[in-house]
């Protein structure tokens, strides 16, 4: 598989799985161990707009700082590493926890970049995690939508919808076409 080489000052989509389709979160405490090591690992060479952790994969829509390549892809693999790391020591399991390195796509203009976040915000409705995407922990949806201080780019992912309130609108106006597709599906 081509990977998209990670450079300086650009927005990408960054995803894995599990390996053989098995569970990478297998508890609570795992989503928000994942989490404090983003903060430790991936925020000092990249700003976070949003992510949603599901239990067999994750999306993080990132920004990258200006570092030298070979920096940010020592971030992500300490990152990985620590984390599969620590699974394999919890739950008394060994080899690869995830299926291959972590796979990665340029964002090139805001239109991408509005739909990436619809998708990853969507994401845990489309896959059958929950039937209201809102009601979803592991996803920084309902960051965007608090006031509470977050690590987020939040400020600038609202801007890009205008305001927090088309930000929403936007994300059900996707959701009801995802539906109104599948459907057409059916009578066809």
């Amino acid at each position: 598989m081509k990977y998209e080489p990670l450079q300086y000052n650009k927005f990408y989509h960054i995803y894995n799985r599990g390996n053989n389709g098995e569970n990478i979160f297998i508890e609570d405490r795992n989503y928000a161990f994942f989490l404090s090591l983003i903060q430790k690992y991936i925020l000092p060479i990249s700003e976070v707009h949003a992510y949603c952790l599901l239990k067999n994969h994750f999306h993080l829509l990132i920004k990258t700082l200006n570092f030298e390549n070979k920096i940010l892809y020592k971030s992500f693999s300490n990152l990985f590493n620590a984390y599969a790391k620590a699974i394999n020591k919890a739950y008394d399991r060994n080899g690869s926890l995830f299926q291959d390195r972590f796979s990665r796509i340029q964002i090139k203009n805001d239109e991408h970049l509005k739909q990436l976040i619809l998708y990853i915000h969507l994401n845990p409705s489309h896959h059958g995690f929950t039937t209201n995407f809102e009601n979803y922990n592991y996803s920084s949806f309902n960051a965007m939508m608090s006031k509470a201080k977050t690590l987020l780019k939040r400020d600038d992912v609202l801007e890009l919808f205008d305001d927090k309130s088309n930000f929403r609108y936007m994300h059900y106006k996707r959701q009801q076409e995802i539906f109104e597709k599948k459907s057409e599906l059916y009578l066809e």
